[in-house]
């Protein structure tokens, strides 16, 4: 029998309220196609095992197959490659090095630091385990395999000690990039990115904190994140006429990955496509780092002229690619007895990698969302990325944004601790508002201007919260957990509501536009072509509905077909929670143009003006005429009425100043909060999500279903993050020994919570997106915010809540037991990564 308290089995988020289906019942019937939910567009195709990933393209004749050749130290360069006995083993074909690509060697996103191969020429320097020195090329997969593993003894290497932590190489000075500087005070009526400690910015900050009734200080540890995305990284190269190159990649950037492989075969743009029709999962991890497997399968493409496939095996993939930052944070706080921030101190070095990729805008939305939704008028915050001997870490949804907000949410949590409050009450007391309370420090736009001089003009934190405080029953559990917790020396529960403000768009400016192409046959149906990629997430989907709802017709009449770099011209990344912002205006505005030429050819047919015309479920009002979608398309065509267009939208408003770290880089806010009720065996450190009630803000819902469905999988993936998915290095060798689902876990079916609730906050965005709906692919992920902190909850119930609890994150077993054996007066909280070193330890005696 399960020793955790059982709960009732709930799945309300799964399902609406039937007022919602009756109203979406409704709109559908008026001819909406948006608001109203829908199936994926490639539902039927996923489950059936029907839908069409790269690997799935069949072969064409030739095909060889790639397996790269990794380094096997963390640190140090190579003296001698022999490849002779690899260039002599069964079916291999050839052997790449550096010296076999024509351009550029490096796939570096923004800083040109990461070479696609090991440069032997340049020193053979070699900067973790697991980087790619040279790709064998062989008939099958198979053999590629087995030639590549011959690696360690192809190589003659030296080595040295490596660095495997942010904090190491902070000590050092070892950095990526420059590090970023933010501060702000209101006393001083000014923000600084010098980072000068003597400035008047920074001297006001740490002013109010000394003079605060209350101070607080302390460190803070935060590990990575594995995308674990389904389907591998992988590219398919295949030689073109002329010269050209065709590139099927799994990625959520086919315009870069058509740049950087360009770049790698000194060639021209046109020469290059890259060709995604769906990714098995991208989360982040295809943005950027696809580049590295597109480029070599390209190279040798190139080189054999015959198409080249390489798709790496998970424990490669894990050994090769990089993941979500961890960060080691420190910090320093002074506050009032309502819990109130007058002046914080926030000090965030990332795990960058061993080069620069994405952590540059990685750390920028960190800072940026260090406020999470809390006015704070007197800030300090300093950003460093630590170069380190490991894989280069990239963008994960959230790209940053939960790592800056978890900080503030700490010291939220620290501050009610120390004050012996309610957690909830210090949040609210800190919320963003529209002007300041009496007495209370404040500017006079009130307490609504971030530290980056961006105004809050769309908070809804306050509405939210009141309604999920209320219809969680958060006061009352939270007495019934004392009474519980007073009677329960084992078993301790904790509970916890934290809120989210995340901002949408891309900090850089001209990232925030996009292309789409809608063809209207002469047979009434329609194609769709735009610049974002489907990794499941249901952009497809979206697009299509509106590009249906904007000609009126059904769903079914439109297809949307693969992500084409020879369709729609340099896109951006699908990323940053844009995909349906920009793409699904950019279709709108096409299918617009095509409805206005139908609307002209039906007034000049049926009389009464084109203003007069109204397109819906599939039939076309005119002069008092009804006539069939399909009748008007065809009249048009005879008529030689243009039926396809192009589209283009570009994110109004936006501004971003490096140098002064100011502007508005976000459009808009998306909000949300959510409350979590856990137990926690304080003997074992085992614990159990009991229920979980989420309330999420997504404007007017383009399709309620998929919305839900995509603050459903956040959630848990972001519990995965905090709770369960570590990371470990090997402290010596700087091996990844979590490198295969066997030591890396992720959540499954059975953490999912018995009572999961999960609903959207009705309101539309003050902004005018598509159709005044939110982006919602990366602010539910903070949501899970809510279940580490009842953990932390249920720790210091353990202790009485006389200690705050050193707990840090993930809060696996081991992490609960030490933060359990401080807040019980036992020893000293173990460092960060002493339980993964003592694992190493014993993996490596093994």
């Amino acid at each position: 029998m399960n020793k955790f308290i059982e709960t009732p089995v709930i799945r309300s988020g799964a399902a609406a309220s039937q007022p919602v289906r009756d109203e979406e019942t409704r709109r559908a019937q008026a001819g909406a196609r948006v608001g109203v939910s829908r199936p994926h567009e490639s539902a039927t195709l996923h489950v059936s095992g029907r839908a069409a990933y790269v690997d799935d393209l069949p072969e064409l004749a030739g095909t060889l197959h790639v397996a790269l050749g990794l380094s096997p130290v963390a640190n140090g360069r190579v003296l001698k490659l022999d490849l002779s006995e690899i260039r002599a083993m069964p079916g291999v074909v050839d052997v790449l090095t550096h010296a076999d690509i024509p351009g550029s060697n490096d796939c570096g996103s923004i800083i040109h630091d990461d070479p696609i191969l090991v440069d032997l020429q340049a020193g053979g320097e070699l900067r973790y385990i697991g980087q790619p020195v040279f790709a064998v090329l062989a008939r099958t997969r198979l053999q590629a395999r087995r030639a590549a593993a011959r690696a360690r003894q192809a190589m003659t290497v030296e080595s040295e000690p490596p660095v495997l932590t942010p904090k190491e190489a902070h000590a050092r000075g070892q950095y990526v990039l420059p590090p970023m500087h933010l501060s702000r005070s209101v006393a001083a009526g000014a923000t600084d990115a010098s980072g000068d400690g003597d400035s008047a910015v920074t001297q006001a900050v740490r002013a109010a904190i000394a003079a605060a009734p209350h101070r607080v200080e302390g460190t803070f540890d935060l590990g990575g994140q594995e995308q674990f995305y389904l389907e591998g990284q992988i590219s398919y190269a295949v030689p073109q006429e002329g010269g050209g190159m065709l590139v099927h990649c799994s990625t959520q950037h086919p315009s870069e990955m058509q740049h950087l492989v360009a770049i790698a075969l000194a060639r021209k743009a046109n020469d290059v496509q890259v060709v995604c029709r769906r990714m098995g999962g991208g989360f982040g991890g295809k943005e950027s780092q696809s580049a590295l497997f597109a480029c070599v399968a390209a190279v040798g493409a190139a080189k054999l002229g015959r198409p080249v496939k390489l798709r790496v095996d998970r424990d490669d993939d894990f050994m090769i690619t990089g993941r979500r930052h961890g960060y080691h944070d420190s910090y320093e706080v002074g506050f009032d007895e309502q819990g109130r921030i007058l002046g914080v101190r926030a000090t965030m070095i990332s795990h960058a990698g061993h080069s620069a990729d994405l952590s540059g805008p990685v750390m920028t939305r960190a800072l940026c969302h260090f406020d999470n939704a809390y006015w704070l008028p007197e800030v300090e915050m300093h950003g460093y990325s630590g170069r380190t001997n490991t894989q280069s870490n990239t963008a994960f949804r959230g790209f940053g944004g939960p790592q800056g907000a978890l900080l503030i949410e700490q010291i939220m949590d620290s501050v009610a601790r120390h004050l012996g409050r309610d957690p909830l009450d210090v949040r609210r007391a800190n919320f963003y508002g529209p002007s300041p309370a009496a007495g209370e420090a404040g500017s006079a736009a009130g307490r609504n201007v971030t530290p980056y001089a961006q105004t809050v003009a769309d908070n809804i934190i306050h509405e939210l919260v009141d309604e999920l405080e209320s219809s969680s029953d958060y006061r009352k559990r939270r007495a019934e957990i004392a009474e519980f917790n007073a009677g329960s020396a084992i078993l301790k529960r904790g509970i916890a509501l934290t809120p989210v403000k995340f901002g949408i768009s891309f900090n850089v400016k001209h990232f925030n536009q996009a292309g789409a192409l809608v063809h209207v046959y002469n047979d009434g149906s329609i194609l769709v072509n735009h610049g974002g990629t489907e990794m499941g997430q249901g952009l497809n989907t979206k697009v299509a509905q509106v590009v249906a709802h904007e000609l009126g017709v059904d769903l079914g009449r439109v297809r949307c077909t693969a992500t084409d770099t020879q369709k729609v011209a340099n896109t951006s990344a699908t990323a940053a929670s844009t995909g349906a912002d920009l793409n699904g205006k950019a279709g709108q505005d096409a299918a617009r143009q095509i409805r206005e030429r139908l609307a002209v050819c039906a007034a000049e047919h049926f009389g009464g003006t084109p203003e007069q015309v109204r397109f819906a479920n599939d039939k076309v009002e005119a002069g008092g005429r009804t006539i069939g979608f399909d009748a008007l398309v065809a009249q048009a065509y005879l008529d030689r009425v243009q039926l396809w267009s192009d589209g283009f939208y570009a994110t109004p408003g936006l501004s971003w100043d490096r140098e002064t770290m100011t502007g508005r880089p976000f459009y808009y806010y998306a909000y949300g909060a959510a409350v979590s009720e856990v137990v926690v065996d304080t003997l074992t450190g085992e614990w159990k999500l009991l229920r979980a009630d989420l309330l999420h803000d997504v404007g007017s819902s383009l399709n309620p279903a998929v919305d839900i469905g995509q603050i459903e999988g956040a959630f848990i993936q972001g519990m995965g993050w905090l709770t369960m998915e570590e990371l470990v290095w090997h402290p010596k060798t700087g091996l990844l020994t979590t490198h295969a689902p066997s030591t890396y876990k992720i959540p499954t079916a059975n953490d999912c919570p018995a009572d999961f609730r999960v609903r959207l906050f009705q309101g539309r965005n003050v902004e005018d997106s598509i159709h005044r709906s939110k982006a919602v692919g990366e602010p539910p992920l903070l949501l899970p915010f809510s279940v580490f902190f009842a953990i932390r909850d249920a720790v210091s119930a353990a202790g009485g809540h006389r200690v705050d609890p050193p707990l840090r994150a993930p809060a696996t077993g081991e992490a609960i037991l030490d933060a359990l054996q401080v807040v019980q007066g036992g020893k000293p909280a173990a460092p960060a990564n002493a339980g993964a070193a003592a694992r190493s330890k014993v993996a490596a005696t093994a």
